[in-house]
């Protein structure tokens, strides 16, 4: 048996491994509205998690009669609010933030993500005290800052109710997904009885549902006028970003949840924003700018000042038995 600092440095390789292959899964959702420009915010939000829904209902039906039976009333009343809150309504909420305020703006808020689960985080029993993770927590928002500079020093349309409307609206997917982050963690530690694996595709049940309630709303307020040729691109991006973002993405999302402490969970989100701005380059065909070298640079220092943090920092004993991945 390897000795427990052996054993916690392990679990946090394995954990920051995880981080990373969901950021850079999750970083394949930004390329999704370029893909597909004929169509809205919503449209691609019900694409996506409806593809997600029926691919995660698929996936666990062999094991639904058993899974159900371990879930209480508090775990289907936590799957509803997770699913809303880190799915359907942050993604609604991002996609009018940037529709109103601009990517930038957007870009900048989401940006404080890291910092506000971090501070989250830090109140948890055993956690790394707050004051060592200020020099990780300033470079993130350096970096965050870095990212929406160049726009937001752009001129204003001149439309001050908009882009309040889209500021508001980043404010509350902000929000909504710091609630999420935190709240799976939690979760997940408490529920050791259902892996990861399972968890997520409970996830994408809930989250189908919730794509299926929203068809009508969308029928409602955005008429069905697409081409043949363009509806079937549209399936196939949703069953792409539905695959990679949300059954692999999550399910190492989940994983590394169970791996790491929250202090250490708020930083990896880093990474989605990393691999969309790489992303962002090579379908640009082009190299990055100056302040966009420094927001790489500053991102890169959060992440491995804050590693340094938890690096003589016991890591709880999360459960890893018996987990499976998708």
């Amino acid at each position: 048996m390897s000795p427990p600092d052996q054993a916690g440095t392990n679990r946090a390789t394995l954990g920051i491994a995880c981080g990373m292959g969901a950021g850079a899964l999750w970083g394949l959702v930004f390329l999704a509205p370029e893909l597909v420009r004929d169509f809205t915010p919503l449209q691609l939000a019900i694409g996506r998690y409806l593809a997600y829904g029926i691919i995660s209902a698929v996936l666990i039906a062999p094991r639904w009669p058993a899974l159900v039976g371990t879930l209480a009333r508090r775990d289907w009343l936590a799957l509803v609010w997770l699913s809303l809150a880190g799915n359907t309504l942050y993604y609604i909420l991002l996609s009018t933030a940037v529709q109103n305020a601009g990517i930038a703006t957007t870009s900048l808020v989401i940006g404080f993500l890291p910092v506000a689960v971090t501070i989250i985080g830090s109140r948890d029993r055993d956690a790394v005290p707050l004051a060592r993770l200020v020099p990780s927590l300033l470079l993130c928002a350096a970096g965050a800052v870095c990212i929406g500079w160049q726009a937001l020093g752009r001129p204003a349309t001149g439309d001050a109710a908009r882009e309040l409307i889209g500021f508001a609206c980043a404010i509350g997917a902000l929000v909504a997904w710091t609630a999420y982050a935190v709240g799976n963690t939690r979760a997940l530690n408490r529920l050791d009885r259902v892996s990861v694996h399972d968890w997520n595709l409970l996830t994408g049940v809930v989250t189908g549902a919730q794509a299926v309630a929203l068809l009508p709303v969308s029928a409602a307020v955005e008429p069905i006028r697409h081409a043949a040729g363009a509806w079937m691109q549209f399936g196939a991006v949703s069953i792409a970003v539905a695959v990679a973002a949300s059954i692999l993405g999550n399910a190492l999302w989940n994983r590394m949840s169970r791996l790491l402490p929250l202090t250490m969970v708020g930083q990896m989100i880093l990474f989605e924003t990393l691999f969309a701005l790489l992303y962002g380059f090579l379908w640009e065909r082009r190299l990055p700018v100056l302040l966009e070298v420094a927001a790489f640079v500053l991102v890169a220092a959060s992440v491995l000042t804050c590693i340094a943090a938890h690096r003589r920092h016991v890591l709880p004993p999360h459960s890893v038995a018996g987990e499976q991945f998708a």
